[in-house]
């Protein structure tokens, strides 16, 4: 079900707390809603609609074809060639902020099966799941 994305500041600067099997609908709502936002967004946390989950959803552009993908407590576990960008956030208004990232990284994960995985990433799709995760830290960028 596609969420209302939530704006406030400070609501968004709290830390999510450890997604379990109980929030598989909050993941499911997540991709529902990044997917009616494709048009001006590429990832989200669930603190964007109102829940304090670690829980991600992005467009994976590492494969053969580009997939809306989900993530349960996502924790980078190693990151690799560090730069400095700009991004803006759907849930934050205003232009553009500096940032800092990483071209690669490697993510420990669960899938929407509760399966717990480990991949790396690399480009774009690196730095939308660190943004994200950057969400479930409540660290706003």
């Amino acid at each position: 079900m596609i969420k209302e994305l939530i704006h406030d500041p400070i609501f968004l600067a709290g830390k999510s707390e450890i997604a379990t099997k109980e929030d598989l609908q909050v993941a499911n709502d997540l991709l529902d809603t990044l997917i009616a936002h494709k048009d001006g967004c590429v990832g989200m946390a669930a603190n964007m609609i109102g829940v304090k989950k670690r829980i991600i959803a992005f467009l994976d552009e590492s494969g053969r074809t580009p997939t809306y993908t989900g993530m349960l407590n996502p924790e980078i576990i190693k990151r690799d060639g560090a730069y400095n960008t700009e991004e803006g956030c759907l849930s934050l208004l205003g232009s553009p902020r500096p940032c800092k990232r990483y071209k690669s990284i490697k993510v420990n994960y669960q899938n929407q099966e509760l399966q717990t995985r480990i991949k790396s990433y690399t480009g774009f799709t690196a730095q939308i799941i660190q943004h994200e995760v950057d969400h479930c830290d409540g660290v706003l960028i």
